[in-house]
């Protein structure tokens, strides 16, 4: 029996949680209730008391940075053994499994894994060749598309089957999604959601390799358990059949992503699956003021669907929630800006602080002119992360070839970087040599001297292979420090940026050190026997934008609601609170939608542990014309006793005199623009369609028709919808109703 001490340190619910280890477990942790503890706690205690080897345990989170803190957590409390745990998000652990049996599904172990930049070159050219429209096909939106079907585990021809004959876009993407799918295949590479539907694929076909790893992981946790899609479910669930120890954590309040495919009823009807579940509730919010507390649960207690809990905290009362009602979105980023500024001088704080949230990035530009206009510092997430910026991904595309020379993405950007005299005309002869010998590109390029290129020509692409070969020898002989280090020096990256020698150049010369620092940090954290090139590539092509590195600055933080998931500041402005914008617009299509625009706001104030703030405009600029707008419905369902309302100075307003707290009213307020139901709609007459109409369709949802184009049977509409990007629809038999 090893040291608990650690135990001594959890309140009673949490211990419970902790050291109940065995059989089908679900763990739901309320806002700020110490989730992280009690699940690091708890991978310790599984640990300490021999229930199982590290190496048998399954961890899984939703970002590398809450995988690191675990494991830098556990390792204090048992030591170097907390190392062998398989942790790490679904897409991390998965790739890292996928690469021991991926020859079984036609890889190679050195498959590569496309970023959001590849998977868009790629579906881009694939749209140029069809000769599509890139205005109308655009490939994010081709990509979202590909992305859907897959977390629904759809493959080309099972997402057919969910295609109307007038969806032409549909039809189109379709037609992009089976060719994208091929060419991944032949440049051995996966996207993000292969990693999680290729290991099914992998159980499905070969049965023997789901029982080994059934057998295998006695212990499966799973973090943020709220969140996981269809494939998430389909994963773990498969994987705890033989043991069945399975711990689900999560807070079905913070449910927050169904637009990622996240599905709520995961969490909600977790029991369905496992009969014999133990449920743990972590009430008690460390984090938060009583008046946070109680008027979060007063918001979320609207929603029908839902687990019952009953968060509370012990911390002081604390100061009302200030409402400050704005003639325009000008004043309420002017009213932010000098609040944050007299916060500063009676509270002592920083400018780090302060986070201002809102719905939509739109919101971000009024709010960035107010700051700049009296010189506060801030900075909005969701800017280029480090490993997209254009000197790391170059050399992340050598770092991909030398460990799989067919990345056909990798070697388009750097054959000819830095200049090596292979010029764009012969990389697109070599691309033609290659479909018509249907060979890789890599094949190709190593049979030059058949494609008919010039002596010179010739010369520099052999000089580049016997350059990628070398790389290959080195990345299967070096560590991973060690090959990042020596393939950075060999490409001559940074001597071209040296030799640049403008302040631009030594800030991507610094960022470029920065990444050997990173592999060296990779190589120094894990076991010898993984620190290979391959394995080090998966973690980093799998960071978020949140989980970026930076050096400690004084600023005022910027993002949307959904960024800010997880973190948590002194002081929180949420600003917007309008219907139409928040909750959105779309939100008021089905009671479903309209519980996650609640749970949205739900999790906005919890982000709060001292101060909220929550402001809104009586007008907006919206499509370049002014909007007006009623105060949020989520406003009224906080009780008024919490609040504290400052009424805009240039005119009166509904909500009172100055300091007069904000009165209930009914969830049901009016909308708007009010949404048809299945038995009220009524499609409009085709000829009375026209440019800039707010139009519904039954399947899509609410949209902006932008263009229309034909005559007679091919006229169509160019629809921009809230929620599924822009459709082109046949109107011979798209159903598009006026609402606007």
């Amino acid at each position: 029996m090893k040291d608990l001490a650690f135990l001594d340190e959890l309140n009673p619910a949490q211990y419970q949680a902790v050291t109940d280890v065995e059989g089908p477990q679900m763990i739901v942790a309320g806002a700020g209730s110490g989730k992280t503890r009690v699940l690091t706690y708890r991978l310790a205690f599984i640990i300490s008391q021999g229930f199982a080897e590290p190496q048998e345990m399954l961890a899984l989170t939703f970002t590398n940075k809450a995988a690191k803190e675990m494991r830098e957590r556990i390792t204090k409390l048992v030591g170097q053994q907390a190392k062998s745990i398989q942790m790490g998000t679904f897409h991390s652990v998965f790739a890292r499994l996928l690469r021991n049996d991926a020859e079984k599904l036609g890889y190679t172990r050195n498959f590569t894994i496309y970023d959001d930049d590849d998977q868009t070159s790629s579906v881009g050219a694939i749209i140029k060749e069809l000769k599509y429209d890139d205005k109308v096909i655009k490939p994010r939106a081709v990509l979202n598309f590909i992305s859907k079907a897959k977390t629904k585990l759809f493959t080309p021809e099972q997402a057919k089957a969910q295609i109307t004959a007038d969806d032409e876009f549909g039809q189109k993407a379709l037609m992009v999604y089976k060719i994208y799918q091929d060419r991944l295949f032949k440049a051995n590479a996966m996207d993000f959601d292969d990693l999680l539907m290729k290991p099914l694929e992998l159980f499905e076909k070969f049965p023997e390799i789901l029982v080994k790893y059934q057998n295998f992981f006695k212990f499966i946790m799973v973090d943020e358990y709220q969140d996981t899609n269809h494939a998430q479910y389909m994963i773990t669930k498969l994987l705890a059949v033989k043991h069945g120890n399975i711990c689900v954590v999560g807070d079905d309040a913070q449910s927050i992503y169904a637009f990622r495919g996240a599905n709520i009823q995961n969490i909600l009807n977790f029991r369905s699956d496992f009969p014999k579940l133990k449920v743990y509730k972590l009430e008690q919010n460390y984090r938060s003021t009583k008046v946070i507390v109680e008027a979060a649960n007063g918001v979320i207690k609207y929603n029908k669907n839902q687990l019952e809990k009953n968060v509370f905290t012990q911390n002081e009362s604390g100061e009302l929630i200030l409402v400050m009602e704005c003639e325009s979105e000008q004043e309420e980023g002017k009213k932010v800006a000098d609040k944050i500024r007299e916060l500063k001088q009676t509270q002592n704080f920083f400018n780090k602080d302060f986070a201002l949230l809102y719905r939509t990035n739109s919101q971000s530009r009024a709010l960035e002119d107010a700051l700049r206009r009296v010189g506060l510092k801030y900075k909005i997430f969701g800017g280029t992360s480090f490993y997209k910026r254009k000197e790391i991904k170059d050399i992340v595309a050598y770092l991909r070839i030398s460990i799989n020379p067919d990345d056909e993405q990798a070697l388009k950007r750097i054959i000819n970087y830095p200049t090596r005299g292979i010029s764009d005309a012969t990389v697109t002869n070599i691309l033609g040599f290659a479909a018509q010998h249907r060979i890789s590109f890599w094949e190709a390029i190593k049979r030059a001297n058949e494609v008919g290129l010039i002596a010179r020509a010739v010369n520099s692409v052999n000089q580049f292979v016997t350059l990628v070969e070398s790389f290959h020898k080195i990345a299967a002989e070096h560590t991973a420090f060690s090959a990042v280090e020596t393939i950075i020096k060999a490409t001559s990256i940074l001597k071209d940026l040296h030799t640049e020698g403008t302040p631009e150049s030594l800030v991507r010369w610094e960022n470029v050190q920065e990444l050997i620092n990173s592999a060296k940090e990779y190589s120094e954290a894990i076991p010898a026997e993984a620190d290979k090139l391959d394995a080090y590539l998966a973690e980093i092509s799998l960071f978020t934008d949140a989980e970026d590195k930076d050096g400690e600055t004084d600023y005022v933080t910027l993002m949307t609601i959904h960024s800010a998931k997880g973190l948590e500041f002194k002081t929180v402005f949420l600003v917007g609170l309008e219907d139409g914008l928040f909750p959105s617009f779309t939100s008021f299509e089905t009671p479903q939608d309209l519980e996650e625009e609640r749970r949205l706001f739900y999790v906005a104030i919890t982000r709060a542990e001292k101060i909220l703030l929550i402001s809104y405009a009586k007008s907006r600029s919206r499509w370049g014309k002014t909007q007006y707008n009623e105060p949020s419905r989520f406003l009224h369902e906080i009780d008024s006793k919490f609040l504290q309302v400052s009424r805009s100075s240039k005119f009166g307003g509904t909500l009172g005199n100055r300091t007069t707290p904000l009165t209930n009213r009914p969830a049901n307020v009016s909308n708007p623009t009010p949404i048809p139901s299945a038995d009220t709609f009524v499609a409009s007459p085709v000829e009375l369609l026209a440019a800039g109409q707010i139009v519904i369709h039954q399947k899509f949802g609410i949209g902006k028709i932008l263009t229309i184009e034909g005559s007679a049977e091919q006229r169509k509409a160019n629809v921009n919808f809230d929620k599924e990007g822009q459709r082109v629809l046949l109107l011979k038999y798209a159903k598009l109703q006026i609402i606007k």
